[in-house]
């Protein structure tokens, strides 16, 4: 399927404004990465993933209100799945009342 992203090992986020007409050509297409970008208006999310031979472009588009984008544009952030989907919804990939994920401690 063109847009599939199930096989997506890291999900990263370019913080801050993006205009994407200035090319792509430092994203490393074969991380197995989807890479996520924000324009001033807060409203769409494009997403890039390689797909075998070239990017394909994911696009959404909120209907109403505003995506809850960090700001600080020297950041690339990497989310988990549990904030990617907190994002596409409209809500803040921080949420404060959010049970933190347990990990295996081998004693």
């Amino acid at each position: 399927m063109l847009g599939d992203i199930s096989k997506v090992e890291s999900i990263y986020i370019a913080c801050g404004y993006t205009d994407l007409r200035r090319g792509i050509d430092g994203l490393d297409p074969f991380s197995r990465s989807l890479f996520l970008f924000c324009g001033r208006r807060r409203d769409r999310i494009k997403a890039l993933l390689w797909k075998g031979n070239g990017f394909v472009l994911l696009y959404k588009r909120m209907e109403s209100g505003a995506f809850q984008w960090s700001r600080n544009k020297q950041e690339i952030r990497q989310l988990n799945w549990q904030q990617f989907r907190w994002l596409l919804e409209g809500l803040s990939v921080d949420q404060p009342k959010a049970n933190k994920a347990v990990e295996r401690v081998i004693l």
